[in-house]
């Protein structure tokens, strides 16, 4: 937020007139380069730079360029700036609010941004929260806006599938519990387990290693997540080093080294809320092989998203800015 990096309660931001500043966890006075060349040096891939609001470019820049090709950015991202952002150093751009519009996602929008910059590179962010429907009961919808405005597209099995095919990676911030250290959502966790055909990484509620464990076994091991404001580094209680020891040296390319077991790819833990925000908590991991693959090589190597286990994909931190 205004250019330093912080860790907020991603469901207390609002546009409003009069409503404060969202509520912080912890504003670090470290600039966001500094957290980039932690991950970069501690091996760990995937983080995420959100852009939280104006003001927050200069920073951005500063994070992808300490480390090119380890961090993916989002925050005000279109078919007309991606490409600026790829060149200075973002492995992927990470979109929302600019494929939504009168609660309806928009294929036209969100193939000027496969043709702009590719499938490969594109991050659709799903992140929600609860709503009731009609019918009353409780589903997640995406909200966009800074996490303020209902869109009507429902995260299910039959629009997972759809989106699929539109991008390399589904990230999924549970809004509700985002920054608050209370816990996951685990109904969103199980459906996302569920439902995965790519990479998929949760983020939100995160406070201890069982929480991540709660992620892998109902996410299947195939939901990677990030770790923000409960990593000490960012006021947090779970030892940065640790996480960063236990998920380090997965990439994008180490994934390939071997086809028939599980690997997990380390995302990069990250700050929150500052002009430009980068997110990556934790480590993620990705599953590339088969449960029957990976039982008959038993070289089964944890994995987990800003957090990534047992037959995962990556982990990583989260930064905002």
């Amino acid at each position: 937020r205004k250019g330093r990096v912080t860790q907020i309660v991603g469901s207390s931001l609002s546009d409003k007139k009069g409503k404060s500043e969202a509520v912080t966890n912890f504003e670090s006075e470290h600039g966001a380069g500094y957290f980039a060349e932690m991950y970069k040096k501690d091996k760990l891939t995937g983080g995420h730079v959100i852009m939280l609001g104006p003001g927050n470019e200069e920073a951005a820049m500063e994070a992808i360029k300490a480390y090119p090709g380890g961090l993916q950015i989002g925050g005000g991202i279109n078919p007309t700036n991606a490409k600026k952002y790829l060149d200075a150093g973002a492995s992927k751009v990470i979109v929302t609010s600019y494929v939504f519009k009168d609660g309806q996602i928009k294929f036209q929008k969100l193939q000027e941004l496969i043709d702009a910059v590719g499938k490969d590179r594109l991050v659709l962010d799903l992140s929600c929260r609860r709503r009731r429907t009609s019918k009353g009961h409780s589903r997640f919808f995406v909200v966009t806006d800074r996490w303020q405005k209902f869109s009507e597209f429902e995260v299910n099995e039959k629009n997972m599938k759809v989106l699929a095919d539109k991008c390399s990676e589904i990230l999924v911030h549970g809004v509700d519990v985002e920054g608050k250290r209370q816990g996951v959502e685990t109904e969103l966790v199980e459906l996302l387990g569920s439902v995965a055909s790519i990479p998929v990484t949760y983020a939100g509620g995160i406070r201890s290693e069982q929480d991540i464990q709660i992620i892998e076994d109902l996410g299947r091991g195939r939901v990677d997540f990030t770790i923000g404001s409960a990593l000490d580094i960012f006021g947090g209680n779970m030892p940065y080093q640790e996480i960063a020891k236990r998920f380090s040296g997965y990439t994008e390319d180490s994934k390939d080294e071997c086809e028939t077991c599980n690997r997990r790819r380390p995302l990069l833990p990250s700050s929150s809320e500052s002009s430009s925000s980068l997110a990556a908590a934790g480590a993620a991991a990705e599953l590339e092989s088969t449960e029957e693959e990976a039982e008959e090589n038993k070289q089964v190597v944890e994995r987990k998203a800003p957090g990534a286990i047992e037959s995962p994909r990556h982990r990583s931190a989260c930064t905002k800015t």
